[in-house]
C-alpha cells in the first residue's frame, strides 16, 4: 500500500474513531496520525488474537481494524488524561 494510500485510511480510521468515541476531534494531523497508529494497534491485535498476518491493503477489513486500534487507542488516551471523566455530586 502506499504512503497516500495510509494517509487516507488513517484519516478515515481517526475520524471514525474520533466519531464513534465522542470526543472532540484531534484536528487533521491528529486524526491521521491516530489512524495509522489505531491500523498498527489494530493490526498487531488481531495477529496475535487470530495468528494470521494482516496485510490487506485498501479494503473495508483494514479500515475496521484500524478504526478499532485507534478506538483502543483513544479509550487508553483518555483514561491517563482524565478527558471524558464525568464528576458527578
Amino acid at each position: 500500500m502506499s504512503i497516500i494510500a495510509w494517509i487516507v485510511l488513517g484519516l478515515v480510521a481517526g475520524w471514525l474513531a474520533g466519531m464513534i468515541m465522542r470526543g472532540g476531534g484531534y484536528g487533521l494531523i491528529g486524526d491521521i496520525v491516530l489512524g495509522v497508529l489505531g491500523a498498527f494497534v489494530g493490526g498487531w491485535l488481531w495477529s496475535l488474537l487470530m495468528h494470521e498476518d494482516v496485510m490487506l491493503g485498501f479494503n473495508l477489513p483494514s479500515l475496521l481494524i484500524a478504526v478499532l486500534g485507534a478506538i483502543i487507542l483513544i479509550a487508553i488516551s483518555r483514561l491517563f488524561s482524565g478527558r471524558g471523566v464525568t464528576n458527578r455530586v
